[in-house]
């Protein structure tokens, strides 16, 4: 008399089979979440928005009356670690460049508190044009920023040229400045 064992289906596979199955479940899931992370940091930055700006010192700007310069514009925060960590490259970066034609905005995020905005442009000594976005309008003209730091580089006729998330690699920062300079 022959006795019925119930097998359940994946026990007539061996293990390394089942081993190989997870192995390309985990490589699909890491590739998904790859492209998924590459569209967020790659996409495609939009035209520059009509943005108005209020310095910390009360100065009234909008990037129409910056055209003819290179303009950089930086979203940060105090509490944002890699923001402070970069603001010495950017102060460098203005240093060097501001002589040429070109400027800087730090746009603080709409929950960055003034007083300590304030205190940290003041501290740090910054050099080019701070300002506070209350109220999240000027992120959102420029695609709902919510991740700092997130820098656009706008050629002389306004146009985004470079968009970074995260602190921009130096040279080849300074590259697409002086290009854009040049041009």
């Amino acid at each position: 008399m022959r006795t019925s064992v119930s097998r359940s289906p994946h026990a007539s596979r061996p293990p390394s089979t089942q081993r190989g199955a997870a192995k390309w479940a985990v490589i699909a899931l890491v590739a998904v979440a790859a492209l998924v992370g590459s569209w967020f940091v790659f996409k495609p930055a939009a035209p520059t928005p009509e943005a108005s700006f209020v310095t910390l010192q009360g100065e009234k700007f909008d990037l129409e009356s910056l055209r003819g310069k290179v303009v950089l514009v930086n979203f940060w925060a105090t509490s944002c670690v890699t923001c402070v960590q970069e603001m010495p490259m950017l102060v460098d970066t203005y240093n060097k460049y501001a002589p040429r034609g070109y400027e800087t905005i730090a746009v603080a995020m709409s929950y960055d508190p003034p007083n300590y905005v304030l205190n940290f442009a003041e501290t740090r000594q910054l050099p080019f044009k701070v300002t506070l976005d209350p109220m999240g309008e000027i992120a959102r003209s420029f695609g709902d920023i919510r991740l700092t730091p997130t820098t656009f580089l706008l050629d002389k006729q306004g146009r985004v040229i470079k968009r970074y998330l995260g602190e921009p690699p130096q040279q080849e920062f300074h590259a697409t400045i002086e290009a854009a300079l040049n041009s």
